[in-house]
């Protein structure tokens, strides 16, 4: 054969080169602000992505109580959980979980989009959900990004 060969480089754990990356949720739909977070933390924006392995970054997101839901979504979504006991089932609607606790509102959205598996769990584990603008990991020294210039 004359022509050059190429191989396929496939990332491992630790070849994958990870970042930690702040995003503002501040005025974005939850939905489609889940799905791009859910592919930082996939890596789906790097083009040294693989499949079963954890090459995404660390993502910080900070103004979680500023998410917006469009439509009726407030008052006519609900969280489903069973305690595990008989007549155990709890329902609670977005607006009573976004006064609650508005972080667990976006960590819901993002781990609804990542693999359910091993991998996903870890995955999960990347990301860092702040209600306000301050986050406690300046040490790493994160990179903001815009939301809206990834596709």
């Amino acid at each position: 054969m004359d022509a050059l060969s190429y191989k396929t480089i496939s990332a491992n754990k630790s070849t994958a080169q990870k970042e930690w990356v702040v995003v503002d949720a501040e005025g974005h739909s939850l939905g489609r602000f889940a799905s791009k977070v859910a592919m930082l933390l996939r890596g789906k924006y790097k083009p040294s992505y693989t499949p079963h392995v954890d090459c995404g970054d660390n993502v910080i997101v900070i103004n979680a109580e500023k998410i917006n839901l469009t439509g009726n979504k407030l008052a006519d979504k609900k969280y489903i959980r069973h305690t595990g006991y008989p007549g155990g089932q709890r329902v609670l609607t977005a607006s009573v979980l976004q006064a609650k606790d508005p972080a667990r509102l976006i960590e819901k959205a993002v781990k609804g989009m990542l693999p359910k598996n091993k991998l996903g769990a870890e995955l999960f584990r990347n990301l860092n959900v702040n209600v306000g603008g301050e986050h406690n990991n300046a040490a790493q020294k994160p990179k903001t990004i815009n939301i809206n210039e990834l596709k």
